[in-house]
């Protein structure tokens, strides 16, 4: 009985250890791109190793993140291009810890798929590791899943573990904002990595567009827009603090403004904020308009043209933005603490 039975192989089964072994050897000088002398060995083993000095610091607090990049690895999938939502993924957990004073340490990645592409996989890694060089993170480390009947054909799920450090004294935690303190916003270049499920839907699925459908309010395709790479805030951050005090950081992810702000704000303070302070790059306006969308969803949803919100005191504000718009933020007073239970109040004035 035992003659007739198909013997079988984890090729069979759906899983090539070939094309994943091609694909580990074609981004090993990726990720020894981001290393830097605290990474320790090679990238064979089954843990990363990062050598942390902790000499060069009075009480070093480590701050970590995890996240992905949701639904905008949809419009990858469309356009194939994959070489983009590494580097949002990278941004984006930067500036997660970034929102509480931390400068990236090392990072790791997990790319799950249904069958292997080499391609994809060396395009997607190529993004992550010029994100990390980009921002002085090191790769040091991530998982390549195979997992066929898991994943629709083409697709594939990407994640990422991102590990910085701060002094404790200098920990950003928002208890020191007080009534009268100043709200700066810095400017984000589109979607960033939020509300693609709700844009997918208006621009695809309501509106008919493609995603190589040229857009003239966009000035350029759906596509192009859709995968403008998430901006990252560490470098201008870090250096306003070498010289500005700064009581909050709040990164304008999901949830937008009208969720993500109340995070940082002690009890009994609110923020009102100048909608007219800013003018919000142009995708915000035609998702709104032929979605038929309702203003605060839209504040509730994307981060409307603010990636990252920066609380000071009042008399260093106007410098605070100053030397913002010389680092290379377009910055804007976008508006104030004032007294309240945690919430944001919209207002044009």
């Amino acid at each position: 009985m035992s003659e007739r039975v198909r013997r079988l192989s984890y090729k069979e089964a759906g899983v090539d250890i070939d094309a994943a072994t091609e694909a580990l050897k074609r981004v090993k000088k990726l990720v020894k791109s981001t290393h830097r002398s605290p990474v320790l060995g090679g990238t064979e083993g089954f843990g990363g190793l990062f050598s942390f000095d902790v000499g060069t610091f009075q009480d070093p607090v480590l701050v970590s993140s995890i996240d992905g990049v949701g639904t905008k690895l949809k419009i990858a999938f469309l356009t194939g291009k994959h070489d983009t939502v590494g580097r949002d993924l990278v941004f984006h957990c930067a500036n997660d810890i970034l929102a509480q004073g931390a400068r990236p340490l090392f990072f790791l990645d997990y790319f799950a798929t249904g069958k292997l592409d080499p391609n994809v996989v060396v395009a997607v890694i190529t993004g992550l590791a010029q994100g990390c060089r980009e921002i002085g993170c090191a790769l040091i480390g991530g998982e390549t899943a195979e997992m066929p009947d898991f994943y629709r054909s083409g697709e594939y799920d990407l994640a990422g573990a991102i590990v910085g450090v701060v002094e404790k004294k200098d920990i950003i935690d928002g208890s020191r904002i007080r009534q009268g303190d100043r709200v700066i916003g810095l400017e984000s270049n589109g979607l960033h990595t939020n509300g693609y499920s709700l844009a997918r839907k208006v621009l695809f699925d309501s509106a008919g567009f493609s995603v190589n459908e040229y857009v003239e309010d966009l000035g350029s395709t759906v596509g192009t827009e859709l995968l403008r790479t998430h901006k990252c805030y560490t470098h201008s951050i870090l250096e306003i603090r070498k010289h500005f005090d700064i009581k909050g950081l709040a990164h304008i992810t999901g949830g937008g403004l009208l969720e993500n702000i109340p995070r940082i704000l002690p009890d009994a303070c609110s923020v009102q904020i100048d909608l007219s302070s800013w003018r919000a790059p142009p995708i915000f306006e035609v998702v709104r308009s032929l979605g038929n969308i309702e203003e605060r969803e839209m504040y509730r949803t994307f981060n409307m043209g603010i990636g990252m919100v920066v609380i000071v005191d009042a008399h260093e504000a106007e410098k605070t933005v100053d030397q913002f718009c010389t680092v290379g933020e377009r910055a804007h007073m976008i508006g104030e603490v004032i007294e309240g239970q945690k919430r944001v109040l919209l207002v044009r004035e």
